[in-house]
């Protein structure tokens, strides 16, 4: 509209041959005032042409958004008149349940309070156990203590009489080979004397090596006062057929030869006479057959039986 405005007025002014120089430089300033509005106008314009399309862009976006929002809103809002209904008849539920369960309730209370007795009477019963337990526990610990005990005795005991059969075999070594053993078995220590060693036929006298042998072993059971010592006098089954008055038969001879021994031990001061006991078997304990010579001279001896005394362990035993 200016340019048209400025056109008009310059055409006018050029056809006009006999305006005054005057008015034409007041067109002109008119004029170029006119063009700086017109590039001003023209800048404002683009201005707010940006302006506009910032304002499309922007107003697209808030379009997008609301859309959004709105369809989130029409969800939430269908979500609330779901739970809303699912509420209601949850509430309808309750109600219903509320109405008909105090029977129920009552009968899980009665339930409830009979169980709660008979766990308390369970408990009860179960604390009685582990005390029982408990008490079991300490009393087979302390018989393990009093079997551990009974073992190293024992086995004290065991090592004891080793070192007593070794002592005694070093003792009588002079006597090997002249009818004379030392051994070791069920826990005890047997020394054997065939009478060829020890008396002559039908006689209860000891002999002078015989003797020696036995002053040997007291020696022994001197050193060793915790030993019971049995001393047993054995026969062959030939009838006694010595003086009559003075023995009667096998285990009357059995007998004083036994005790024959033990009268030896006696002699020696440092062994205790209450370990020693005599005892005569006569031919009913033999060790090999009465029917050859060799056997018969075998089962004539003296067995000087050494066993441990075993007080404490048997009030041991009697105690577990």
């Amino acid at each position: 509209m200016i340019k048209k405005v400025s056109l008009a007025l310059l055409v006018l002014a050029l056809s006009s041959s006999c305006v005054s120089k005057k008015v034409y430089n007041d067109l002109e300033n008119k004029f170029a005032d006119l063009k700086k509005e017109n590039r001003k106008i023209s800048d404002d314009n683009e201005e707010l042409t940006k302006a506009k399309n910032q304002l499309e862009l922007d107003q697209a976006a808030l379009q997008k958004e609301y859309d959004k929002i709105k369809a989130e809103r029409d969800k939430l809002a269908a979500d609330y008149a779901a739970a809303s209904n699912n509420l209601k008849t949850l509430q309808s539920s309750y109600n219903a349940l509320e109405k008909n369960s105090d029977d129920a309730l009552q009968t899980n209370l009665n339930k409830n309070r009979e169980l709660l007795a008979k766990l308390e009477a369970k408990e009860k019963a179960l604390a009685a156990e582990q005390d029982r337990i408990n008490k079991l526990m300490a009393d087979f610990q302390e018989r393990s203590n009093r079997v551990a005990e009974l073992e190293k005795m024992m086995n004290d005991k065991e090592a004891s009489m080793k070192k007593l059969k070794e002592t005694l075999s070093k003792a009588l070594n002079a006597f090997e080979g002249k009818g004379l053993t030392v051994e070791q078995k069920n826990g005890k220590v047997y020394v054997s004397m065939e009478n060829k060693l020890l008396f002559q036929t039908g006689s209860w006298a000891v002999g002078a090596e015989g003797k020696k042998a036995v002053v040997e072993v007291g020696k022994v059971l001197a050193a060793n006062p915790d030993i019971s010592v049995l001393i047993e006098g054995h026969t062959d089954n030939d009838k006694f057929a010595g003086a009559v008055g003075q023995i009667e038969n096998n285990w009357d001879l059995s007998t004083k030869r036994a005790t024959a021994i033990v009268t030896i031990f006696a002699e020696n001061k440092g062994i205790n006479k209450q370990n020693l006991t005599a005892a005569g078997r006569g031919e009913f304990a033999p060790i090999a057959s009465n029917e050859t010579a060799e056997g018969k001279a075998k089962n004539r001896r003296i067995e000087i039986i050494l066993t441990p005394k075993l007080d404490e362990i048997s009030k041991m035993l009697n105690e577990l």
